[in-house]
């Protein structure tokens, strides 16, 4: 049986979300059975989910890219622990701000926050947790003329780039 981190029982904020995830990425025997690399797709696998908490273990490859997203009503938290992922962030008017995230490194948003994540390294994995557990998503598609759209997806349902 998994034990995880102790948990408050309660919706955890980005910050307390972010102590969590790190503590989690420290405790590879807790996540590690579940890394996988497949040539030409992305794995993720659901770690644990109870009423306050979600947890991934998302494993990449630089060919790998999630689309811009956001979380609905999830804050989030993302402990990079092998390799490095970029977080792209859109910005109107401008090209997006980008950043490499290296293993060792954890970062937290709350629900507002829209981004798109790609591998940046083949072989890399991060563990990700969401509170309020997932439930739905927004993906977001940007048009050549600068149209965005929002459709809503199912936690359950892979994110990729989608068309404009």
């Amino acid at each position: 049986m998994t034990v995880m981190p102790a948990l408050p029982g309660r919706v955890l904020e980005p910050r307390e979300l972010r102590r969590w995830v790190d503590d989690l990425a420290g405790r590879p025997e807790l996540w590690q059975h579940l890394v996988r690399h497949d040539a030409g797709r992305r794995h993720y696998a659901s770690l644990h989910r109870d009423t306050d908490i979600d947890v991934w273990v998302l494993c990449w490859n630089v060919v790998d890219d999630t689309g811009w997203h956001d979380h609905d009503t999830s804050s989030g938290a993302v402990a990079v622990v092998r390799g490095a992922v970029t977080e792209a962030t859109p910005r109107m008017g401008g090209d997006p701000v980008t950043r490499v995230v290296t293993a060792g490194h954890t970062f937290a948003f709350g629900p507002d926050h829209i981004h798109r994540m790609a591998g940046a390294a083949d072989g890399s994995v991060s563990v990700h947790a969401y509170s309020p557990p997932l439930w739905r998503m927004g993906q977001y598609s940007i048009s050549p003329s600068g149209i965005l759209r929002r459709r809503t997806v199912s936690y359950a349902d892979e994110l990729r780039p989608i068309d404009g």
